[in-house]
């Protein structure tokens, strides 16, 4: 069935799929049903909740967290363990809820196409669900129609369609009966098929099914959803590499301390147990939990701002994104024909202000009077109709009687005597109309078609037409649908037929455009600041395009947009030559899905990570490609079913916002990993220092517990409500391939865990070795001081480049209270007898408490000293 029914003859058709006006026979059609199987597209099973709960658990940092487990258990630390454990468990629901809600494409296209059709069978026309239309059936289609399968016209009358949700052409397409000669056709070339997923806008037309199911256009589209692999996150593929940089650091340390203990003669009993209590006490098991919370943080602003985040990890992705492959049609532009300049003959123009089909907005220029009655013709010759928000017809007819409403056109008094629909064969459409006594005819169409009507032209000698023709062209080439529109008194009669058109006046043309969003400009800006290309890929005619892109300011070469025939031809020479293509355009039109997907492909090869945009069925697969695909909220529900993230407001500016957030959520991860691994390698070099100078376990078990809860379990939580740092737009993005724990923050770690260590073990020198206090008072002393020490970290990390001076503490209240509150709770631990008792601690006198308080402000001198020379070192 895969054939170009466009280029054959309709006999041809009738005869290869045996078939005639009179329909198929029942029998026949049943036999087909079962050749060709049901009108419908496969539905794609959906995951359980279970299903999606248990794949939580396949995360890296997941199961290295069981591997602690494990590893408590076999130590006795049952406490740990089980903490471990709960930490796992929250974390799975948290991820499970975001990912409950993951789509089902398939099932998403299949009820789009389910519909009742009208078709002829045994010589008679029956009802019949879309579902049960066989290659060869006669369908007859009507304005609303939704077409359910690929046909070849045979008849038209007036007949257009609606194609923008396959092709992303914005306007109605014509449609005729015309064998067309060109080979590999693009959709929007194919003006004598209708396609499955398609809306018939106005007229009547008869059709031959030739393609059903996965056979169409839209089957296609289908069945390249499920056969393309989503692209994993770009945090998905650091935290997989963090986690391997993790566990071969505690692999190092363990190493290195089973050595020392080894070399001591210690029992091969005692060793084991050591080994793993340090490793379970090292692995930082807060970090899936605040990774997640970080996420979900995120998540909940962008909603705010309109974006809808439908995997938890995309949340992150948006802000990695360098390049954003974004549809016109309804993202950059409104999706609403709108009339722009009305232009008469002698080169005077109005400019008509205002976008879409709001009323808003007013025409100016010279003599008003002229530009009035343009607008009254066009609201007369018309075939729309508006009623509040409800809008019928075409969409150049909406936008004339939104032109008549901005013009303030009077039709009282005026009485319709005739109309002739437009034909696309013709070109044009007519109205007979009578007005203070006489009768008039007004036509309205292409300039060609309009002309001939005409022996007259307003302003000028007939012999002057060809400036006319320099003017189309001239609207044509800034991406303007040109509509010609004359008028003139005909002889009053009963009956009107296209023989009575002539004698017109030419009056003037109007430019038509779906004009871009009014943010769409400076939204662009914004991502080229941000160091993200942004390009357009749409199914408009090229020249089209690059109006739409040079007034976006996207470009202003016409050597940077490109044709899907370009498209076809690059990709046949092999990947490299068409990644090179690729990577010097910014404008694709006329591209069918399949050629968008391979645009997306090659993006990805470059080591691009991509953001798609898009509304429509077309954009699908490119959405589902891409790294990051973002649905307009007013797409169709395939659309937002493929993609990651919806923007609700279809405002490209929303997207910018995603941007900011987005890389606020990847900014507070690296806070998160900064301050947990900082704070971990401290108490694993400190444990290791301890036992190579032969002195007491620095913390029995319960107190590693305890420090686990408020050195690290509600700072990196804090850490996550951290807001968006100054300039954070005017950072390029990040190298996709860069790990998070690259080498600048490698060297953060290093040095504050450094600091730390020092200070902490000093300490536990001076009270065990100098001052030769009982281990269970150095013991409460030392852990004093390492939640003191963490806890002023903690301001530190929260920025990684500002002084922790120039951070208002009111922008993270959660941040100041939880780390108030988890100072305190130390306090309360050392002195209430119920917790001295369960976390072996004694008292400590207020004065020593303020003491080790002030020593513990070290850290905080060290780091703002190192940041100080981060910031002079990038300034030269």
């Amino acid at each position: 069935m895969d054939q170009e029914y466009y280029k054959k003859d309709i006999s041809d058709i009738q005869y290869e799929l045996g078939t005639n006006e009179l329909g198929l026979k029942a029998a026949e059609a049943r036999a087909r049903r079962a050749k060709y199987g049901a009108n419908i597209l496969p539905k794609k099973k959906k995951d359980s909740i279970f299903k999606i709960f248990f794949r939580e658990f396949i995360d890296p940092m997941v199961l290295l967290l069981v591997v602690a487990i494990t590893a408590s258990i076999i130590a006795g630390e049952m406490i740990d363990a089980a903490v471990i454990a709960f930490i796992i468990l929250v974390d799975a629901v948290m991820g499970a809820y975001q990912e409950n809600k993951a789509n089902n494409t398939a099932e998403a296209l299949a009820n789009y196409i389910k519909v009742q059709v009208k078709v002829v069978r045994d010589s008679e026309e029956q009802i019949i669900g879309a579902e049960d239309l066989v290659p060869g059936d006669y369908v007859m289609l009507e304005s609303g129609d939704k077409i359910s399968a690929d046909m070849r016209l045979v008849e038209t009358h007036n007949f257009s369609v609606d194609e923008s949700v396959l092709t992303g052409e914005s306007v109605q397409v014509a449609k005729n009966i015309e064998t067309i000669t060109k080979s590999n056709a693009s959709l929007g070339d194919q003006r004598n098929m209708a396609f499955s997923g398609t809306t018939v806008v106005s007229g009547r037309a008869k059709a031959i099914v030739v393609k059903t199911g996965l056979s169409t256009e839209l089957g296609k589209i289908a069945d390249s959803i499920n056969n393309t692999d989503k692209a994993k996150s770009p945090l998905a593929l650091r935290v997989e590499k963090l986690s391997r940089q993790i566990t071969i650091m505690i692999v190092i340390i363990a190493i290195i301390l089973t050595t020392l203990l080894i070399v001591k003669h210690v029992p091969y009993t005692e060793i084991l147990l050591t080994v793993i209590a340090f490793a379970v006490s090292a692995m930082p098991e807060g970090l899936p939990l605040a990774l997640t919370m970080a996420l979900s943080i995120a998540s909940n602003r962008m909603a705010k701002k309109n974006v809808i985040v439908r995997k938890l990890n995309s949340a992150e992705s948006l802000g990695s994104c360098t390049v954003i492959a974004s549809d016109k049609t309804g993202t950059l532009t409104v999706n609403q024909q709108t009339a722009k300049r009305i232009v008469l003959p002698n080169g005077e123009e109005y400019q008509v202000s205002g976008t879409g089909f709001s009323t808003a907005g007013k025409v100016t220029g010279n003599a008003i009077s002229y530009a009035e009655e343009i607008g009254l013709l066009g609201v007369l010759n018309n075939e729309a109709s508006i009623d509040g928000n409800k809008r019928i017809g075409d969409s150049i007819d909406i936008a004339f009687l939104v032109l008549g409403e901005k013009l303030k056109v009077n039709t009282k008094g005026i009485k319709i005597v005739e109309r002739i629909p437009y034909e696309s064969e013709n070109k044009y459409s007519a109205v007979f109309y009578e007005r203070d006594g006489e009768t008039y005819c007004a036509v309205k169409g292409s300039l060609e078609v309009v002309a001939d009507f005409c022996d007259k032209v307003n302003f000028l000698n007939r012999k002057d037409v060809r400036k006319l023709h320099a003017q189309n062209e001239a609207l044509a080439t800034d991406g303007y649908r040109v509509i010609a529109l004359a008028v003139g008194k005909v002889a009053s009669k009963k009956d009107y037929t296209e023989k009575d058109i002539k004698g017109l006046t030419f009056m003037g043309m109007v430019g038509f455009i779906d004009p871009i969003r009014k943010e769409a400009v400076s939204s662009i800006h914004e991502c080229h600041t941000a160091g993200i290309k942004v390009i357009m890929i749409t199914g408009d005619h090229p020249l089209t395009a690059f109006s739409i892109a040079r007034d976006l300011e996207l470009t202003n070469s016409m050597d940077q947009v490109s044709s899907g025939d370009e498209v076809e031809k690059m990709y046949r020479r092999g990947e490299k030559e068409f990644d090179k293509f690729v990577s010097e355009k910014l404008v694709f039109a006329r591209v069918t899905p399949l050629q968008k997907l391979h645009i997306v492909n090659s993006l990805k090869r470059q080591g691009e990570f991509v953001a798609v945009t898009g509304d429509g069925v077309n954009d699908a697969p490119a959405l589902k490609a891409a790294n990051i695909g973002i649905a307009m909220g007013s797409g169709t529900d395939i659309a937002r079913e493929t993609a990651d993230m919806i923007i609700v407001d279809d405002n490209f500016k929303s997207i910018v916002a995603g941007v900011k957030e987005g890389r606020v959520a990847y900014a507070n991860i690296r806070k998160i990993i900064l301050f947990l691994i900082s704070c971990n390698v401290a108490e694993a070099i400190f444990f290791c220092l301890a036992i190579a100078l032969d002195m007491p376990m620095p913390f029995v078990a319960v107190q590693l517990l305890w420090l686990n809860v408020v050195t690290d379990g509600i700072q990196d939580f804090a850490l996550s409500f951290e807001k968006a740092e100054k300039d954070i737009l005017r950072e390029k993005p990040r190298d996709p391939k860069e790990s998070i724990f690259d080498k600048t923050l490698l060297h953060k770690i290093l040095f504050s865990a450094g600091i730390i260590t020092g200070v902490i073990f000093a300490l536990y020198y001076y009270l065990v070795r100098v001052a030769q206090l009982d281990i269970v008072t150095a013991r409460t002393y030392t852990m004093c001081m390492m939640v003191f020490i963490q806890n002023i970290h903690a301001f530190n990390c929260r920025s990684e480049k500002q002084s922790v001076f120039r951070l208002s503490l009111f922008n993270n209240p959660v941040f100041f209270f939880g780390i108030v509150g988890t100072i305190l709770l130390q306090l309360v631990v050392m002195e209430v007898p119920v917790f001295t008792q369960l976390l072996q601690t004694v008292s400590m006198p207020p004065l020593l408490i303020a003491i080790y308080f002030v020593i513990a402000l070290v850290i905080l001198v060290a780091m703002e000293i190192y940041k100080f020379f981060v910031r002079l070192v990038a300034k030269k």
